[in-house]
């Protein structure tokens, strides 16, 4: 068995009656661990390679903590507080980054970003929905749908309120990290699994999806959803939407670069390069058809979106008369005209 892991994590979570998992939180999930620490816990989860999660009691615990204490100092001690717990343990191992196959291997590659140990799109995330159930996160944690109603009641009785915060596949991140030197005004706009850089403010009405994320520092007033990364330095207005897509195997990402400012109730379908500017209420498809101005605003060609994909510098707007998308440049026109005809 090789000793060599693409991530180790030993993790506390929570199952339902049937001892299906619900969530899994990691506490100090590694990334590449050494070579030592794998061969010293090998054995006693019995582990014979690929890509696992493996269930182990309070007692393996402690002498997982005991086995490793030389190898890895932080990681024994988790163990030895994960050797107090009264909810379900597991210890995932993921020998390369392969399709998801386990409800514990899924939150662990959510934890790698929010931990911003991978960037998004860093990971193979293919078949993730299946795997993360659809939950009631409450103030009791996360529950079963079919048990809920049950411990509703059973939390009335006693006198008790029960409350639902969220159905849905994902938590919220700062229920499992908050990343060192962010501002989140609203932590339930956060999804687990998305890559918060340090320096981010995300205002009340910003949101970040799962796989996605900012490279900080900068301000978050609208949407980043899944398959965007955000560069630093930039800014994106309030109710603007930056929609990236991921589906299947399939990874697309849409890259915002550094210092660019994409306007209120805007929203782009192409990557940007640095210092780009997006007028408010401007949405940029792939397929827009932009006009592209010399700097005395004189029409030099017409081109789409896509091929002003990662520019420089660029500016985007709508002629308020002719209701024509445009485009400038700090840039001469005609050098980026002749860039474009290279590129083609």
């Amino acid at each position: 068995m090789s000793t060599s892991l693409f991530s180790l994590a030993f993790g506390v979570g929570t199952q339902n009656r049937q001892g299906a998992w619900l969530e899994v939180f990691y506490a100090q999930p590694l990334l590449n661990p050494a070579a030592e620490l794998v061969a010293a816990v090998a054995p006693l989860l019995g582990y014979e390679g690929g890509n696992q999660a493996i269930t182990f009691t309070t007692s393996q615990a402690a002498q997982l903590a005991e086995a490793i204490k030389a190898v890895d100092p932080v990681q024994s001690a988790l163990l030895t507080r994960l050797a107090e717990s009264s909810k379900p343990l597991v210890a995932t191992l993921l020998a390369e980054d392969a399709t998801l196959s386990s409800t514990p291997e899924a939150y662990l590659k959510l934890h790698l970003l929010s931990h911003r140990l991978v960037k998004p799109h860093g990971l193979s995330l293919a078949g993730i929905f299946p795997l993360l159930p659809n939950v009631a996160w409450t103030s009791q944690g996360a529950i079963d749908l079919a048990e809920l109603a049950e411990q509703q009641l059973e939390a009335r009785l006693k006198g008790e309120l029960l409350e639902v915060f969220s159905v849905d596949k994902f938590p919220k991140m700062t229920d499992y990290v908050v990343p060192t030197g962010v501002r989140i005004a609203d932590s339930a706009r956060v999804r687990l699994g998305a890559y918060i850089g340090e320096g981010t403010t995300i205002m009340h009405e910003g949101f970040v999806n799962f796989n996605a994320g900012t490279e900080g520092p900068g301000m978050i007033e609208g949407r980043v959803s899944a398959g965007v990364f955000v560069g630093k330095g930039s800014d994106l207005g309030g109710g603007c939407s930056t929609m990236g897509t991921l589906s299947g195997g399939g990874n697309i990402i849409i890259k915002v670069g550094e210092g660019c400012l994409i306007g209120a109730n805007a929203g782009i379908g192409i990557p940007l390069g640095d210092r780009n500017t997006v007028e408010a209420g401007l949405y940029i498809t792939a397929g827009t058809k932009v006009q592209l101005l010399d700097e005395q605003n004189q029409l030099v060609k017409v081109v789409k979106a896509r091929d002003l994909a990662g520019q420089t510098d660029l500016l985007f707007r709508r002629n308020s008369v002719s209701g024509a998308v445009e485009c400038k440049t700090h840039k001469s026109a005609i050098e980026l005209n002749e860039a474009l005809h290279a590129h083609n």
